[in-house]
């Protein structure tokens, strides 16, 4: 494969990626969204289409890796390295289309959510409580640094902020990913099919379900950076922070898991 078809296919697949991954969290989460509260397993189920579509459309041109941690786990596996940063570049641009068209898609929802008297109620209100720990802000006010009531729409957070378990939860999420992409092309036939695409992103949801809860599953570092940069850019009324004092977990816990899937692949495999 050449650079220009990798940086092209990483691009569009991952743009695929997050335009319907971040899209089924904007339709569960914004008010006039006629799939509001719709639940969790609309969420894993919508993130797992969302892996189907975009390696479907992107592998022919690329190898649909749509996910630094998957990219950076087949090179130390195989150890070819050469076109990792192109890679990279293509998933980080693509991740950052795609939430941009997330906005674009759902623009008036955003508008109504984020200038509804119940949410700006909850933003503004007395003694806003802060959410890593530290002392809730005066009456009236919120901490700039704070997760806006929109973020989740565009990157992960946990529901217990513990660092040592957040960063393992990523780590052991990412690790069942990786091993299971390296191990399935052990598997005649699946790997060079559809039906290997299929069985990928059947485990994405799987782990969503099983280790989603905890940290919402990120496994995927441009998943995650690439939407909070587009957050932290777009001129939403009453957004809220990025979580930039989290933001480094969904990055450096896949990239974790998935060299140590690779290493025991090397050994086991």
């Amino acid at each position: 494969m050449s650079s220009e078809h990798i940086f092209l296919g990483e691009t569009i697949g991952t743009a695929i990626l997050i335009l319907l991954g971040g899209g089924v969290c904007a339709a569960v989460t914004l008010k006039s969204s006629k799939a509001r509260n719709a639940g969790w397993l609309a969420i894993t189920f919508g993130w797992g289409f969302a892996v189907l579509t975009g390696a479907y459309i992107s592998g022919s041109l690329s190898g649909a890796h749509l996910n630094p941690a998957v990219t950076i786990g087949l090179a130390v596996d195989s150890g070819e390295w050469s076109k990792v940063p192109v890679y990279l570049a293509g998933q980080m641009l693509g991740a950052m289309i795609g939430a941009a068209l997330v906005w674009a898609a759902y623009a008036g929802q955003f508008q109504a959510h984020l200038t509804d008297s119940e949410i700006t109620g909850a933003i503004e209100g007395p003694h806003a409580a802060a959410t890593d720990g530290t002392d809730a802000t005066a009456p009236g006010q919120r901490r700039a640094s704070a997760p806006g009531p929109v973020l989740g729409i565009f990157s992960t957070g946990p529901e217990i902020r513990n660092v040592v378990q957040n960063l393992a939860t990523e780590i052991i999420g990412t690790f069942v990913l990786v091993l299971f992409i390296l191990t399935l092309g052990l598997t005649k036939g699946l790997s060079v099919s559809g039906t290997g695409t299929l069985m990928v992103a059947l485990v994405v949801v799987g782990i969503g379900l099983s280790l989603g809860g905890p940290t919402g599953y990120a496994i995927n570092p441009a998943r995650d950076l690439g939407p909070r940069i587009v957050h932290a850019l777009l001129p939403l009324p009453n957004k809220g922070g990025s979580d930039w004092s989290y933001a480094w977990i969904p990055v450096v816990g896949p990239i974790v898991g998935a060299v140590l899937a690779a290493g025991l692949h090397r050994i086991a495999f």
